[in-house]
């Protein structure tokens, strides 16, 4: 699996490796805190917006998270990412996605993640994995709705910056899933 940062497109979303030139834009689009209840980013716990960019691009250089600005109508609404992806496992992790209130709920999220999928499968991938803490039902549901197989609760995963533990679902799917739910997505943005 060779997977790359670049640039992807269809007609809701344009998804842009981060770089430097996104700050003012990801700045712009996290000023509601309430968005990231469920993220586990100490840096955005502390409200520090810059302190989150500054480790996106890190993580970006040390090729361990492939962030990517999700833009909509020519602004920046959220983020989203290719998180540890294993060449030699051919698996990677979408998540790292958080949204403006106002890009939830509508084709943003489902026509971001058909993006990353395709290209994730075009690039070798056979496994594909999404994560939400355990208490975040919204999170959960648009990740059943696009498709993917619930595979269980790992308790105490991550430890918040609160202190507190949070309990992860995982999902994923599968190459030979793949075909199918891609139709089912691009039935679903066609509406």
């Amino acid at each position: 699996m060779k997977l790359e940062a670049k640039t992807l497109e269809n007609a809701f979303v344009r998804l842009e490796p981060i770089t430097e030139a996104h700050r003012d834009g990801l700045r712009a689009a996290a000023q509601d805190f309430s968005i990231f209840r469920y993220f586990p980013n100490a840096a955005l716990y502390k409200r520090d917006v810059d302190a989150f960019v500054d480790e996106m691009l890190a993580n970006r250089s040390a090729g361990t998270w492939l962030p990517h600005a999700v833009i909509a109508n020519g602004a920046v609404v959220g983020q989203t990412c290719y998180i540890n992806p294993r060449a030699r496992d051919r698996g990677v992790e979408i998540g790292g996605t958080w949204y403006t209130l106002e890009a939830q709920g509508g084709r943003i999220n489902p026509a971001a993640k058909l993006l990353l999928l395709t290209h994730a499968f075009a690039s070798g991938a056979e496994r594909v994995e999404l994560k939400t803490d355990s208490e975040n039902a919204r999170s959960r549901a648009a990740i059943l709705k696009l498709g993917a197989s619930f595979e269980g609760v790992h308790r105490h995963h991550i430890l918040r910056p609160d202190g507190t533990w949070r309990d992860t679902a995982w999902y994923s799917i599968l190459r030979d899933e793949w075909p199918a739910i891609s139709a089912k997505l691009k039935a679903r943005l066609a509406v």
